[in-house]
């Protein structure tokens, strides 16, 4: 006689799959804080300044998505109660981000990444297998993802329209957020990544956000 699966997998799966739609699919869903460009009034911006701040917020959109399979991946895997809670509430703070991201996609006129599934899915294998390594590999992970965002961030603030102060808010308020991520998981025992596994990625990294500014 087959065993019958645990009375929890299915709810499992149900939050699963309510993770990914989440990330994927525009909803229509409160977060904590509120968009922090609504306080900032919108510049007029010429139809170039507009296409190209569209671009780098589709590529920060990118990143979220990327970041909500990051850490959904890895909080399936931890090992630790209070790691899988840690990348849980990194993961919903992270959700305030896409939606923010989402938001000012909108308001120039553009949209999402057309290769979010890809995005997700391959961040999700990354985290699980982080995870499968050991708490301290996967708190080592966020910790280098998280400096490499906030670099990339910093380039992205150098990058905008001067007067594009919506999408600036967005980002400043983005880049305070990773930073105390990175410094958690860091002070958490993270451990230090091989150079080999940095370079490779920061590779993933410039492949995802040349094709984002794009696709």
């Amino acid at each position: 006689m087959m065993n019958s699966p645990p009375k929890d997998l299915p709810d499992a799966l149900v939050s699963q799959v309510d993770r990914v739609l989440r990330s994927l699919l525009s909803v229509d869903r409160k977060t904590g804080r509120d968009n922090p460009a609504t306080a900032r009034g919108e510049t007029e911006l010429s139809a170039e300044e507009r296409r190209h701040a569209a671009a780098l917020m589709r590529i920060n959109h990118a990143g979220e998505v990327a970041a909500q399979g990051l850490y959904h991946g890895q909080s399936t895997t931890a090992r630790l109660g209070e790691v899988r809670a840690a990348m849980d509430e990194a993961a919903e703070e992270e959700f305030e981000h896409l939606k923010w991201c989402e938001e000012r996609l909108a308001e120039l006129g553009s949209r999402p990444s057309l290769l979010g599934p890809l995005w997700y899915a391959g961040a999700f294998a990354i985290g699980a297998a982080a995870g499968i390594a050991g708490d301290r590999w996967s708190l080592g992970f966020v910790a280098e993802t998280e400096r490499q965002v906030v670099h990339h961030l910093d380039e992205h603030l150098e990058r905008l329209p001067e007067d594009d102060e919506r999408s600036r808010a967005i980002l400043r308020q983005m880049r305070e957020d990773e930073e105390k991520h990175g410094a958690t998981a860091s002070a958490a025992g993270g451990a230090e990544l091989p150079a080999p596994v940095r370079g490779l990625m920061t590779l993933t990294s410039r492949i995802m956000t040349r094709s984002a500014y794009w696709f």
